[in-house]
Order: C-alpha cells, then structure tokens, then sequence
C-alpha cells in the first residue's frame, strides 16, 4: 500500500470536508477549495481523521492513492494556514513593486513586466537596502500559488555562471566554471 495514500489527514478545528460524487470541498476559514477525484479513489470520514481509500490494487489506482491524499491535505492546510512562496530578484538593477495586485518587475530587458495576480494570491514586494529584492506570495491554494510563483520565476530564470536571475528564497542554484582565458592551446 501507498506510504503517502495510507497515512490519515487531520483534519484541524474549523475545517469540513464534504464529498458530492467525485467532487471533494474543503472549506475553512481562508476559503473553500475544490477538487475532483477519480472513482476509484473514496473518502472515509471518522471525527476528524480522513482516511482515502483505493477500491482496487491496479498500478493506475495505486498512483492515483497517493496523489489525491496529498492534494486534499494541501488543501486542509490551505484553508486552515494557508501557503507562503517567497521569490528573490538577483541581479544588478533588478527590481519588483506592486500596486494592489499588480506586479511590476524591472529585469534587465528593455521594458518593464506587469503582471495582474489573481484576487486568491495576496502579493507583497519588499526591496532593503545591500539586501536582494522580495516578492512574498501568499495563498490558501497551493496549486495556484506554485504556478503563479513559477510564472513569475520564467521570466528571468536563474542562469548557472553568475546565478543572476529570479530564484525562490533557499533555492540552490548549480554554478559552472566560466571560460578560462588562455592555457597555451593552439
């Protein structure tokens, strides 16, 4: 059996999960998110522990148990704590501001990216003095959070000789060695 599939869900004070079909709601006090999952895969509900169930050991089904075990905790923990991506901008002349919900990046192209985030994400950019410039995601859905984080991250992804670009804060980034000048080839 699946590790991950096998392991119960908590569900915390103030979170109700409820399944119409194949459409599971968890709502809490962040909001209410919703996904669909196959029909093979059941939800078992005692007190507050969730249980997800497998109906047969097929390869397909298997897979299939873990992955909608972590998407429904994702979403119990989004609703109840919600989720936090924090991006930094390094690069000499990087910056990033907001105005509501719009972000204003300034990457070292010819122009400025303004990019209009969902009303779900709430966005703050902060830019310190010798520090690198911040741009802190926060969201109750982890899926659209990471797109979003992702999407913001492509238009400057962090390159491998001077590691300038846009990362995630922790974000390890492989360097290369550059070119070495002159060791007497012909």
């Amino acid at each position: 059996m699946s590790r991950i599939g096998k392991a119960p869900i908590q569900v915390p004070a103030g979170v109700e999960i409820s399944v119409s079909g194949t459409a599971v709601t968890v709502k809490g006090k962040l909001g209410t998110l919703t996904q669909e999952i196959h029909p093979d895969i059941t939800l078992q509900q005692e007190g507050d522990v969730v249980t997800v169930l497998r109906a047969n050991e097929d390869k397909p089904t298997r897979a299939k148990h873990g992955l909608y075990r972590a998407l429904i905790n994702n979403m119990v923990v989004g609703v109840s704590n919600g989720w936090t991506k924090e991006l930094e901008l390094i690069g000499v002349g990087y910056r990033a501001s907001n105005q509501g919900q719009i972000l204003d990046l300034s990457l070292g192209y010819s122009h400025t990216i303004m990019v209009q985030l969902p009303s779900e994400v709430s966005l703050e950019t902060k830019s310190e003095k010798g520090k690198n410039p911040l741009i802190i995601l926060k969201s109750f859905d982890k899926q659209l959070l990471g797109m979003i984080a992702a999407k913001i991250r492509s238009f400057r992804k962090p390159e491998p000789y001077k590691g300038k670009g846009v990362r995630y804060v922790n974000e390890v980034v492989r360097r290369k060695a550059g070119k070495s000048a002159g060791k007497g080839k012909k």
